[in-house]
């Protein structure tokens, strides 16, 4: 039996203590929702920013979040040592264990390297760390000779290895171009240790395809977790039966990313257009501008608070406030600023 598809609610529990998350907790189907790739945050010293982590950590797990990614491509890990990367995930599971409403959720680990080996060096230290599954891209970086058998065997072995399960995550930018097909994909996922995928390419085509036969190559079970990768086809993807979205534009709105879904699920299709059409134009600007636009626009939501611990690391820069970079960003977010803060307002009446 397929498990429930109501969009934010655990499907099955799978984030636990890392002394008490069993095996059968961690291959059970992810829950249906939001997923956010959190951005990463640095003190005016270019350290880790332990407690803005953890205050983002409290804000997304308030605003009904279904699961937590760490070091995906808004969290800048490529720009930071194993160390910092370990530290980071400790935060986010430390908070999320501190709220006891939320201490199954799961958290995610970007754990992408070009080798078998250093990618299930990185599974093992986020699973250390506190993390309950791997997100892995391919290794994009020899792609004018790499083919299908070797990626399919770069997932099967890294997922027999690793101490966690994995979500493929299917993004060609940040992986020199290799776009994985929906064959290849469901090649991968014939794995029973490899539990999802998130498909930042946007082809909803695709998406579509691995609902309807990933059951076909895992027994006929419906545990294989397919989402899109960003908010602007969040409504798109539940239409043909996605399960969720990781979404970088959730660290800003992730009310309103939820409130698609949940709108979806009410047969209010007309309302859960006009909200997606909102977010779709302010995830274009995040999109646009990248990791470093949505930290631009963190004061913008959530106060002037956030203005100190939003720096990119270098060789990036922090636009500037009073510049038209901004400005356009602002503009072009306003709308959807404007619902996540009425939702803010009803979710404390």
């Amino acid at each position: 039996m397929e498990p429930s598809t109501n969009f934010g609610m655990p499907v099955t529990p799978t984030h636990l203590p890392s002394d008490t998350f069993d095996e059968q907790s961690q291959l059970g189907r992810l829950p249906n929702g939001v997923y956010v790739p959190m951005l990463a945050f640095f003190t005016p010293d270019d350290e880790v920013d332990i407690p803005a982590t953890q205050r983002h950590t409290a804000r997304l797990l308030a605003a009904g979040v279904s699961g937590l990614v760490v070091h995906g491509s808004n969290g800048e890990a490529v720009h930071m040592s194993r160390q910092e990367r370990k530290s980071v995930i400790k935060a986010v599971a430390d908070a999320v264990r501190h709220e006891s409403d939320h201490a199954q959720m799961p958290i995610i680990a970007g754990c992408c390297a070009q080798s078998i080996r250093e990618t299930v060096e990185l599974c093992q230290e986020s699973k250390e760390a506190g993390a309950t599954h791997a997100l892995v891209l391919p290794p994009g970086y020899y792609a004018g000779i790499l083919n299908k058998d070797i990626i399919v065997d770069f997932f099967h072995s890294v997922a027999s290895k690793s101490p966690i399960p994995l979500l493929v995550y299917n993004f060609p930018g940040a992986a020199n171009g290799v776009d994985l097909d929906s064959d290849t994909i469901l090649r991968i996922a014939a794995h029973p240790r490899v539990v999802g995928v998130k498909l930042t390419c946007g082809n909803t085509g695709k998406l579509a395809r691995l609902v309807v036969d990933t059951p076909k190559v895992r027994n006929g079970k419906h545990d294989f977790f397919v989402a899109g990768g960003s908010a602007d086809f969040v409504l798109q993807g539940l239409a043909v039966g996605a399960h969720g979205t990781i979404s970088g534009f959730a660290n800003l709105a992730p009310r309103a990313c939820v409130r698609i879904g949940e709108l979806f699920e009410q047969g209010k299709l007309a309302e859960a257009r006009d909200l997606q059409h909102e977010v779709a134009r302010g995830d274009w600007l995040a999109i646009r501008y990248g990791f470093v636009g949505v930290k631009a626009a963190m004061p913008y939501f959530h106060g002037q608070g956030e203005l100190a611990c939003v720096e990119p690391r270098l060789p990036f820069k922090s636009l500037a406030q009073d510049g038209d970079a901004v400005k356009e960003i602002q503009q072009g977010m306003a709308g959807v600023l404007e619902i996540e803060q009425r939702l803010v307002a009803e979710a404390i009446a």
